[in-house]
């Protein structure tokens, strides 16, 4: 999840009955949906003996510290571990994993019935799931065709807080509705949901 530590584990397994010594490069780096990188956050290599058929586990952590401020609106990280068995003329194996950070900001609840031409009040909550304070929020609500830009108060680490917003839809059918929130440490965090207006 965005804004918390990422823990990997890497799992080696000796299928010979021969001891091997596995050289392992890991990195990892924020990335586009394009899989272009945007900046290398992490670089460490560690070696590990495997006996007769044994197998280990490397574990690797990704603190909020290292990506925080190179992650782009794709939320994404890419981890390479590139393994390599000495005394093997060089066999070499290559691991990558692409982590999409998920967002469990943004809260929509509505009342159980909504009713044309009636006045509707929404709770929008939203949440710094950082574990430092954030400012300069602003909260973008699209709802039938049109858009409200709210500004709001700064959040301390791990604060959330919620608005209500009042609307009248003026016909029936499914509605949508769109909440996109950012602050200056992160952007375009979004949640939606779909209002089924019944007639009067």
């Amino acid at each position: 999840v965005f804004g918390k530590d990422i823990t990997l584990i890497l799992i080696l397994n000796n299928l010979s009955f021969d001891h091997k010594t596995v050289k392992v490069d890991m990195s990892a780096s924020t990335i586009l949906y394009t899989r272009r990188a945007v900046a290398e956050i992490l670089k460490a290599t560690t070696s590990v003996d495997l006996g007769s058929k044994e197998g280990k586990h490397i574990r690797l952590k990704i603190p909020y510290s290292y990506y925080g401020k190179y992650l782009t609106t794709d939320k994404r990280i890419q981890v390479t571990a590139l393994c390599e068995v000495m005394h093997m003329h060089g066999a070499k194996l290559l691991v990558e994993k692409t982590i999409i950070l998920e967002d469990t900001n943004i809260i929509i609840k509505i009342p159980r019935r909504v009713v044309v031409n009636k006045a509707v009040t929404l709770e929008i909550s939203y949440a710094n799931p950082l574990p430092e304070p954030v400012n300069r929020c602003v909260l973008l609500v699209t709802l039938m065709n049109q858009q409200v830009k709210i500004h709001l108060a700064k959040l301390a680490p791990k604060e959330r807080s919620k608005i209500y917003f009042e609307f009248t839809p003026r016909r029936t059918g499914p509605l949508q509705l769109q909440v996109d929130f950012s602050c200056d440490k992160f952007s375009h965090v979004k949640g939606f949901v779909t209002i089924a207006v019944a007639p009067a």
